[in-house]
């Protein structure tokens, strides 16, 4: 029987608009996957061959300072598109990890098969362009956040935007995200809290 990809077939349509038979289309090359939580979808120094449509669970980017220690540098929500856009496109090594926050399922094209379909479905194009303008918009922004604002604006303005991070990821992964030390996201939430 058929694995039901209509989260999948919606998500298209919806980045860009797309009909429902070139929808239906695009999704058929897609193979469901599954991964338990803590499970490394990618490590650093892997080449990323995999564009995933996350349909449910939390997944999170992270890389190593210069010191050893993991700085989270993106979370993955259900209805998104995981994917390491540099090693993915480039063909070059992964300068991150990614790893899933819980259990999760989803929906893949490696490499190749995005290519044809990229260079076969023109709707598929232009859904692959919206989704690299989205992202470089939200690294743009989250890269002015990280020099314009103070550690207490960024608190707020995640768990105002992203509470869904809140209830997913560990406070040590938030404070990473947000630049910041466990010890100085601790104070920053009592003080939140008592306002």
């Amino acid at each position: 029987m058929e694995a039901d990809k209509t989260a999948l077939i919606h998500f298209l349509k919806q980045i860009q608009v797309m009909s429902d038979a070139v929808a239906v289309i695009a999704a058929a090359d897609f193979e469901q996957v599954s991964y338990q939580k803590n499970e490394l979808l990618l490590a650093q120094g892997q080449i990323s061959n995999d564009f995933l449509f996350l349909e449910s669970g939390f997944i999170r980017a992270f890389t190593l300072d210069t010191e050893g220690n993991e700085v989270t540098t993106n979370f993955y929500k259900p209805n998104t598109i995981v994917f390491e856009v540099a090693s993915f496109l480039k063909r070059i090594p992964t300068a991150e990890s990614f790893q899933a926050l819980t259990d999760c399922t989803g929906w893949k094209v490696n490499y190749d098969t995005f290519q044809v379909l990229f260079h076969s479905i023109p709707e598929f194009r232009e859904f692959g362009r919206a989704n690299l303008v989205n992202g470089f918009i939200a690294l743009k922004e989250r890269t002015l956040s990280m020099i314009n604002l103070t550690a207490e604006q960024r608190y707020e303005n995640l768990i105002n935007s992203r509470p869904d991070i809140f209830r997913n990821a560990s406070l040590k992964h938030i404070a990473s995200y947000l630049g910041i030390t466990d010890t100085s996201l601790s104070r920053i939430r009592k003080e939140s809290a008592r306002k």
